[in-house]
């Protein structure tokens, strides 16, 4: 009975270390696929007050430590955009720059249903040195200094739906989080009216399908991939802003929907259109601009597109 016991024992922790190590794992693929998407639209941002020839977002995850022994996990994410303007130089004049350090933390060991923290720190500049204020006490768009560090606390969560007859499936994908901006050094030209506390939501509908369906040389697998992804994205500053109230939409508030589209044909890339509004725009030194606009274009990221067997 004592080596009856022992071995069940023995048994149970052998398939909770394995179900952990799985769950160690897949959450991996969760942390990139849940991140920003990167972008190329021919035209920039319709609606800026500014025109732009092309605007990009380069941005991606180095997973410094992502380990099946570990449910903690540690990324280096840069973050890059510029915006090309319309002028005989083709100008970018300021772009901006982003280098963050994440860490993550497993909060259960089901994927398909799954819950994880995440906090990241952040630097945001845009190489210029020249003073941020204008001797008439303007912000300096052209060649002012522009730098500010912040923290990001996030709390992520989703699910993936049972796959359908036709092997479709979709995912629900949660973010509510918190960004502080004056724990570390800035910029002071910022005090004029920068959104220093935000709180963010973000939600993220996606459809996966198996594609390749009919190809002669299929062996016995099953190649899917994501298909669309629907995007939206909310931000509100809750801080103190010179003669704006904790009401000020106009200024408090970012906003996005976008729709990213892909052809069977294509391999982690989407075709992309977005919808917004910046009540301070995150591009520098531009954090007083607020305006609607329109983003037409490509975008790519850690999307799933991957072969599986069919009996799994």
């Amino acid at each position: 009975m004592i080596i009856c016991l022992f071995y069940l024992q023995s048994s149970a922790q052998d398939s909770i270390a394995v179900k952990r190590e799985f769950a160690n794992r897949e959450y991996i693929h969760l942390y990139k696929e849940n991140a920003d998407l990167a972008y190329t639209a021919p035209g920039g941002e319709l609606g800026a007050p500014a025109k732009y020839v092309i605007n990009g977002r380069l941005t991606t995850t180095y997973m410094l430590l992502g380990s099946y022994k570990s449910p903690v996990a540690f990324a280096i994410i840069p973050d890059f955009t510029v915006r090309v303007r319309n002028e005989f130089s083709a100008a970018v004049r300021t772009p901006s720059y982003r280098l963050g350090f994440a860490a993550y933390a497993r909060l259960n060991t089901t994927p398909d249903n799954y819950k994880y923290g995440e906090l990241a720190f952040t630097h945001h500049s845009n190489g210029q040195d020249q003073d941020a204020l204008n001797p008439d006490g303007t912000i300096n768009t052209r060649t002012g200094n522009f730098n500010a560090n912040y923290l990001t606390l996030s709390y992520r969560f989703g699910q993936l739906t049972p796959t359908n007859v036709n092997e479709s499936y979709y995912s629900l994908n949660h973010r509510v989080g918190l960004q502080w901006y004056k724990f570390f050094r800035y910029e002071p030209a910022l005090n004029e009216g920068f959104g220093f506390t935000r709180i963010l939501y973000g939600f993220s509908w996606r459809k996966y399908d198996e594609i390749e369906k009919n190809a002669k040389n299929k062996s016995k697998t099953k190649t899917e991939k994501e298909t669309w992804r629907l995007n939206t994205e909310l931000s509100y500053a809750v801080n103190k802003i010179p003669s704006k109230n904790l009401m000020d939409i106009q200024k408090r508030l970012n906003a996005e929907i976008n729709f990213n589209y892909s052809f069977p044909f294509m391999h982690n890339v989407f075709l992309m259109a977005a919808v917004g509004y910046y009540g301070e725009d995150n591009y520098n030194i531009y954090f007083q601009d607020h305006y609607g606009y329109v983003r037409l274009g490509l975008s790519s990221g850690f999307l799933r597109n991957r072969s599986r067997h069919y009996d799994n």
